[in-house]
């Protein structure tokens, strides 16, 4: 059996993690000092009117002119700027991940009647041509209610968070419970660092999908924490093992096949998804992708490593709890050798 030892190479690990939360606050910080808050927080949780409108070069197409070329972003600006919408955002988006021809606007601007919508658009249009009212796209969130859904979202991570520690706390022990949240909390903040730098660099908004991938991210880290800490904890009471580390490198040895399959058998569905989804699930779709990696990566290496080292510091010494235990420990080594 391939045998991994985790706890020999403890300190490379955390500081991979480390580096990699570290990337991630970066980002948030810079984030937060353009958007006021630590992610490029979308129309659901802001408020405001959102527009998506697509120039009409489809069968028949009457303005071959106009559909021959991308359209200008400094255009649109122009117009929002003359209609005092200057801190809207802006994005070109293409039909599809092969059509790349920029001919698809999505602006998000602070709440707009259907008279100024109406005014806006017709404006973009004798600027930048005829839009296909059939593909056009509106949506609007008041500020009120975009704050509800933000603290609602916040509200239901704290809780899944609190549950766990329950959980975890009666199932296995309190120090148990600790480190898989310190997991937990890793996960999320790498994902949320990856989606600041999205945000920065490529104006990746934030849903509330992406409230949703977290909770996900959450559900599946957790099971693969638990897989690995039940094997450690039967590993202390029917094997007798020189010390902490040993007890934990045998757990992870014997679980981290069982690990890998999870994990590779899960992503193969999100990333079909985000292959083939759409636009609409793409981004939910790599939050999973991200947060699955990141997920797997503490359970294995992270959860397992710091319980290791808080056993060992407080002193704990393994003993085999019944003879008969010790012997099902030895049955068990036999069947798996």
């Amino acid at each position: 059996m391939f045998k991994l030892q985790v706890t020999k190479r403890s300190k490379l690990w955390w500081s991979i993690s480390a580096g990699l939360l570290i990337a991630g606050f970066v980002a948030m910080g810079i984030c937060f000092s353009q958007f006021g808050a630590p992610l490029r927080l979308g129309l659901d949780f802001l408020g405001g009117t959102r527009l998506q409108l697509e120039l009409g070069c489809g069968t028949g197409n009457s303005q071959p002119e106009v559909c021959s070329q991308p359209i200008d972003i400094n255009v649109v600006r122009g117009v929002l700027g003359d209609r005092d919408l200057d801190g809207s955002s802006v994005q070109l988006l293409d039909r599809d991940s092969q059509a790349q021809d920029r001919h698809i606007i999505a602006i998000r601007s602070q709440d707009l009647s259907a008279e100024e919508r109406s005014q806006l658009v017709s404006a973009l249009e004798e600027q930048v041509g005829k839009f296909d009212p059939a593909a056009t796209q509106i949506d609007t969130v008041g500020p009120v209610l975009g704050q509800q859904i933000l603290t609602s979202g916040i509200l239901a991570i704290a809780l899944a968070l609190a549950g766990i520690i329950a959980y975890l706390s009666l199932r296995f022990q309190f120090d148990y419970a600790i480190f898989a949240i310190i997991a937990l909390f890793h996960d999320v903040l790498i994902t949320a660092g990856a989606f600041a730098w999205l945000g920065w660099l490529g104006g990746i908004e934030v849903d509330t999908l992406f409230v949703v991938a977290l909770l996900t991210i959450i559900g599946f880290s957790v099971n693969d924490t638990v897989v690995i800490y039940d094997r450690i904890r039967e590993t202390f009471k029917v094997r007798e093992v020189a010390s902490v580390e040993e007890a934990v490198d045998l757990a992870v040895d014997e679980t981290l096949t069982r690990s890998i399959n999870t994990t590779i058998s899960t992503l193969l569905a999100v990333v079909a998804i985000f292959l083939f989804g759409g636009s609409t699930l793409r981004f939910f779709s790599l939050a999973l992708i991200i947060g699955f990696l990141a997920g797997s990566y503490s359970s294995i290496f992270v959860a397992s490593t710091l319980l290791a080292w808080w056993r060992k510091r407080s002193g704990f010494v393994p003993q085999v709890e019944t003879a008969q235990g010790n012997q099902e420990g030895e049955l068990e080594q036999g069947v798996e050798s």
